[in-house]
């Protein structure tokens, strides 16, 4: 067995979904083997049965002997045991092949939206990825599922046939022909199944979508008057998906009844031909109930062949979504021949506006657009669609330098940051090298200690997806607490506080000043309290940087900045 989640799910073949498939099937062949091998030896067992009983009935019964009888009766017993423990152990490798599929492709998934950052969101829907972690991994772990027992599907159908041509050529050649008459039948609904397993599938991405849309700005939707509007919508795509999951269940519901029709009537023709054939005295009365049997038995292998393609085209829809994403290549990607990575408290420059941020230093950069100062800070760390020279640290331009260098010497936290569900002090500390003592420093600069108490639990408290249990100021103090503790060396902050009262907006900017202390840190913000605890302002109007100074030095020499600041400050009393 395996230990699960995977040390390394593997590199993925994601040219196409049958590619896909196959990747995963080699990643676990050992188990799927396994698998395959006790559906052999369970089903196998099964066909044998009916053989092992028609023998105790012409030797036991009809012949009158006891002895006869308890042999078979015992060959019977064994056979049943046989049966149950691998019946036990196919189910068991069963299980391990499902959780393996839906591991590795989960893994497989969030390690490559950690690869993408920011470019995820900009060239995929949210509802898409979250589509595959709730409904594509099912589908991918069944398909694994049902390979044991379509293996002894097939070994027990081959098995019952020879046994049959062995008995009787005709009833051999009945099941030979038939089988794959009726599977013939059912090919034709696989087909539209797909086809409409597919729309469904797309539909269900960009319903998760637009539910993750109206669940993260339910708050803004409320202040415009909005919530009836999106409910409207979602009402409309929700019953347009139930009408596309009803033409899914139609298709399937036809492939179930054949499922059932196809092997019901071609027992009744074996059993019909058999019992024919025992009153002609072509066979004895054993091997008509064994006939019977067989033909029985069949509807199992039967059921499971066409189950495993229903499977099988479930998984291939599925497979085309997770290679979908895998096949995503993030805006920015290693230099063939990296530049040698500057020193440590470089100066961090950037030419097209002109900032430029000196090591050690908390430079604050107040724009009257917020979108301005936001789309620099994303520059900044390299987190832009574009591809941007003009941004250097110590000279040397970003993206000169790996993009795993770059996040970890530069590290943005917007105010798109959220906290992901866990544990909190991990969800804190989420390198894992701060240590209790940094997360609660970093709590301290945040000004959420009040937070911290007020939790029963206080760092062990489990955080709820998104962090919803906390109040949007609480949230973003947690937010900060998060970047403070991984202590990078350039630290940029977009409106840290602006989801906080006036008393708390003091103190964490008497802190943070303090607790930077020969890091660098560039702010986003209009605040007069952020502004005159940073040691440098700089002022940026349609793209340059038009003033630096001190914040009480601006406030008399440059009346653009006053008026933004001097705004600012009146929103704020209101």
């Amino acid at each position: 067995m395996r230990d699960l989640p995977l040390s390394d799910p593997g590199v993925a073949d994601h040219r196409s979904p049958g590619r896909f498939l196959w990747w995963l099937a080699k990643g676990q062949w050992q188990t799927l083997a396994g698998g395959m091998a006790f559906g052999i030896v369970w089903m196998g067992a099964q066909a044998v049965m009916p053989a092992v009983l028609g023998r105790a009935i012409d030797r036991g019964v009809a012949a009158q002997d006891s002895d006869q009888l308890l042999v078979w009766a015992g060959v019977m017993l064994s056979i049943g045991l046989v049966q149950a423990f691998s019946g036990i152990m196919r189910h068991r490798f069963a299980v391990t092949n499902w959780l393996i599929a839906a591991y590795r492709t989960v893994q497989l998934v969030g390690r490559h939206t950690v690869h993408l950052g920011g470019t995820l969101p900009r060239k995929v829907s949210a509802g898409e990825v979250i589509a595959i972690g709730t409904s594509d991994i099912s589908h991918l772990g069944q398909v694994m599922d049902v390979m044991a027992r379509f293996a002894g599907a097939i070994v027990s159908f081959v098995l019952v046939s020879a046994i049959l041509l062995s008995t009787s050529v005709t009833l051999g050649l009945v099941v030979l022909v038939g089988v794959p008459l009726m599977m013939l039948l059912v090919g034709p609904l696989l087909s539209p199944l797909q086809r409409r397993s597919a729309h469904q599938r797309h539909l269900m991405g960009r319903l998760s979508n637009t539910a993750t849309d109206i669940v993260s700005g339910l708050r803004v939707l409320r202040g415009i008057g909005g919530e009836q509007v999106f409910l409207d919508r979602y009402r409309r795509q929700s019953q347009e998906t139930r009408r596309a999951g009803v033409e899914v269940a139609r298709v399937q519901s036809v492939l179930d009844a054949l499922q059932v029709f196809l092997p019901g009537f071609f027992v009744v023709l074996v059993v019909w031909l058999g019992a024919r054939s025992a009153v002609a005295g072509d066979i004895t009365v054993g091997e008509l109930i064994a006939f019977y049997g067989y033909a029985a038995f069949l509807v199992i292998p039967l059921r499971t062949v066409t189950e495993f393609a229903n499977k099988l085209i479930r998984a291939r829809v599925s497979a085309r979504r997770v290679c979908t994403v895998l096949a995503l290549t993030p805006d920015h990607t290693d230099p063939d021949s990296p530049a040698p990575s500057p020193p440590v408290g470089s100066e961090l420059h950037d030419s097209r506006t002109g900032l430029r941020v000196h090591p050690g230093r908390l430079v604050a950069v107040v724009c009257e657009r917020p979108d301005e100062s936001a789309l620099l800070a994303d520059r900044l760390g390299m987190a832009a669609a574009e591809l941007d020279d003009d941004v250097t640290l110590g000279g040397v331009p970003l993206p000169a330098l790996r993009r795993s260098e770059v996040r970890e010497r530069i590290v943005v936290s917007d105010t798109g940051a959220t906290l992901f569900s866990g544990r909190l002090a991990d969800r804190l500390d989420v390198s894992g090298r701060g240590g209790e003592q940094a997360v609660r420093a970093a709590l301290a600069t945040a000004s959420a200690e009040d937070v911290l108490e007020a939790l029963p639990d206080g760092l062990d408290t489990l955080v709820t997806e998104r962090g919803r249990s906390f109040s949007g100021g609480q949230r973003q103090r947690l937010v900060l607490a998060r970047a403070l503790t991984g202590d990078p060396e350039i630290l940029v902050l977009v409106e840290p506080t602006s989801a906080v009262d006036a008393h708390t907006e003091a103190r964490i900017a008497a802190r943070l000043r303090a607790h930077r202390a020969g890091r660098t840190t560039v702010v986003t913000t209009t605040s007069p309290l952020m502004l005159d605890a940073a040691d440098e302002v700089a002022l940026l109007e349609d793209g340059r940087i038009v003033a630096r100074g001190t914040h009480t030095e601006l406030l008399e020499t440059c009346a653009a900045y006053r008026a933004v600041v001097t705004r600012e400050a009146e929103e704020a009393a209101r």
